[in-house]
C-alpha cells in the first residue's frame, strides 16, 4: 500500500547534510532555554524531575510486569477452565449412561421378581390342587 503522504522535494528545501549542520549551529548559539527544547530536560536543574520521571517509569514497569502476570493467570484459569468443562461433559455423559443402564437393570430386576413370584403362585396352587383333589375325591366317593 502507498504512503499516503508523499514529500516531494524542491531544489530549495534543506538536505539532511545541511540540516544537521544548521541544528549544530543552533545548539552552539543556544542559550540554557533553547537547550532544553533542542536536547530535552538535562542537567542539575532538572534533576528533581528526572527522579520523578524515573520513579514514575519504575512504576508504569511495575504495572506492566502486574498486568502481565495477571494475563498469564486469566490464560491458565482459562486453560483450567476448559479442561473442567471437559470434566463436567465427561461426567454428564457418564451419568446419563449410568441412569439409562440402572433403568434396564431395575426393569429386569422386576420382571425377574415377577416370574419368581409367579413361579411360587403356581407350585402353591398346584400343591393346593394335590392336596385338595384327593380329599375331595375321597369325600366325594
Amino acid at each position: 500500500m502507498p504512503p499516503k503522504f508523499k514529500r516531494h522535494l524542491h531544489d530549495d528545501e534543506l538536505t539532511g547534510s545541511v540540516r544537521s549542520e544548521r541544528r549544530n549551529l543552533l545548539e552552539e548559539d543556544s542559550d540554557e532555554e533553547e537547550d532544553f527544547f533542542l536536547r530535552g530536560p538535562s542537567g542539575s536543574r532538572f534533576g528533581p524531575r528526572n527522579d520523578k520521571i524515573r520513579h514514575v517509569q519504575n512504576q508504569v514497569d511495575e504495572v506492566i510486569d502486574v498486568m502481565q502476570e495477571n494475563i498469564t493467570k486469566v490464560i491458565e484459569r482459562g486453560e483450567r477452565l476448559d479442561d473442567l468443562q471437559d470434566k463436567s461433559e465427561s461426567l454428564s455423559d457418564n451419568a446419563t449412561a449410568f441412569s439409562n443402564r440402572a433403568k434396564q437393570l431395575r426393569r429386569q430386576m422386576w420382571w425377574r421378581g415377577c416370574k419368581m413370584k409367579a413361579i411360587i403362585a403356581l407350585v402353591v396352587v398346584v400343591l393346593l390342587l394335590v392336596i385338595i383333589i384327593p380329599i375331595v375325591l375321597k369325600y366325594h366317593t
